[in-house]
């Protein structure tokens, strides 16, 4: 290495040394001036031909194959920092918090504009019939049933202790404990003991007590608070006695337990919102309230999750199928949907639907609108894919979310005997009733 040195240090001092001299010259002599010549005129240059070009770009190639890569970070923790990184730098310049990979939001409209294809997403109490926005529909249920005591106890409180306890699994746990203590009493009538039941007992205190309703449920069947005394004890515990009447009907305690098991929670309905317009060149276009797109506090944990899930995917490679089971992730985070149905006339019908409801729904939901229900058709979405009936798929798996215009069209057979009998396939089918309410889009 170090003669390689020199050797390069003598080519140097070489070459400074100036121009060379021939050994027969004195040293005093001077080579003659050269007299300065015209310069001469430059030709045009031309460009390398077709052949030279193909050999540059494949020298090129060459030695960009052969230069070393530079290697970017290999350990996993660094890849996913690094990705973190740039997905920063893009949300800051963009200003935009979505992440790569993952499908934009459309922008919500505000409630405001008069150009909204539905006013919000609202909800029907089943007890009232009232039509609620989301943030009433609680607080008009527990209204609803606290008022029914009054009218029917046995069932307000069956549904209070359905409704107002949230953790399913305890609800289940203390309703089948229930029902065990009614058993007894049905299969046991002459025994006193199974027509006690001691509040300050185990199991009742952490399977019954802690569940609202249970304590008014108890009582609209019959049983009474009791201070009965204890052997070997001091003072007096509280029970429930069930009534000498109550005991009379056993036939109706049994019909109480059935209702209680077999209850459900009381759960605010999704308005349809019907709506009927006449043909548009606007049916494709959607200008959507911003109940569409609003999150709850668990929508938007999950929506958090996703994206850190998105961070984790930039630093591996995706197969197609991977590909498309973030697509059904990403259609899933809607919670509702805007569908409308075009007819062969061109007009709209027009419903609000969960995103997780399935095409049957929707084929309800037309069937209900038409002059003849019984006669079978078809729903066509976008690009002429065919929606069956019977197929259990949902709409944010097929794609119609958070909008999507879709087609109506009757069954071939149908669609033969119509042209058969005279008669125009493109014909009003909707009742006359929709049709008096018809709207401008």
């Amino acid at each position: 290495m170090k003669k390689f040195f020199q050797e390069i240090k003598a080519d140097v001092k070489f070459k400074s040394a100036g121009p060379g001299q021939k050994l027969t010259e004195s040293v005093g002599e001077k080579a003659p001036k050269e007299k300065p010549s015209k310069p001469a005129l430059r030709q045009p240059r031309q460009g390398p031909t077709n052949e030279a070009q193909m050999a540059a770009a494949a020298a090129l190639a060459r030695l960009e194959q052969k230069q070393p890569r530079a290697r970017g970070p290999t350990s996993h923790e660094s890849i996913r920092s690094q990705v973190r990184k740039e997905l920063q730098a893009e949300a800051t310049v963009s200003g935009s918090p979505e992440a790569p990979g993952t499908n934009p939001v459309p922008k919500p409209k505000e409630e405001g504009s008069t150009h909204l294809a539905v006013p919000g997403v609202y909800f029907t109490c089943p007890l009232t019939g009232a039509i609620l926005r989301k943030d009433q529909r609680d607080a008009c249920i527990r209204e609803a049933i606290l008022s029914h005591f009054s009218t029917d106890p046995v069932a307000a409180s069956i549904m209070k202790i359905h409704t107002f306890n949230k953790d399913r699994d305890r609800v289940k746990l203390g309703v089948d404990t229930i029902a065990r203590y009614l058993d007894n009493i049905h299969l046991h009538p002459e025994e006193e003991k199974y027509r006690k039941i001691k509040l300050q007992n185990k199991v009742f205190q952490e399977r019954i007590n802690c569940l609202e309703g249970t304590h008014e449920f108890f009582e609209a069947i019959g049983f009474q608070k009791v201070l009965l005394p204890i052997p070997d004890q001091e003072g007096p515990e509280e029970f429930y006695v069930l009534s000498e009447a109550a005991l009379a009907e056993p036939q109706s305690l049994e019909q109480h337990k059935e209702q209680l098991l077999r209850a459900e929670p009381v759960r605010a309905t999704l308005a349809r919102q019907r709506l009927v317009f006449r043909p548009s060149p606007l049916a494709s276009h959607f200008d959507l309230p911003a109940d569409f797109f609003s999150l709850t506090a668990e929508e938007l944990k999950r929506e958090q999750r996703l994206r850190s899930e998105a961070v984790e995917r930039l630093s591996v490679l995706r197969t197609k199928a991977m590909r498309e089971r973030e697509e059904q992730r990403e259609m899933r985070k809607y919670t509702y949907t805007l569908l409308r149905v075009r007819f062969p006339d061109g007009c709209l019908l027009q419903g609000t639907f969960y995103a997780r409801e399935r095409v049957a729904a929707l084929y309800a939901f037309v069937r209900e609108a038409l002059l003849i229900d019984w006669l079978p058709f078809e729903l066509l979405a976008l690009g002429g894919q065919k929606l069956l009936e019977d197929e259990n798929l949902a709409f944010n798996e097929c794609g119609l979310v958070p909008s999507a215009l879709l087609t109506f069209s009757w069954d071939a057979a149908v669609l033969a005997d119509i042209r058969a009998a005279g008669a125009q396939p493109d014909s009003s089918v909707l009742k006359p009733e929709l049709l008096s309410a018809i709207k401008k889009l």
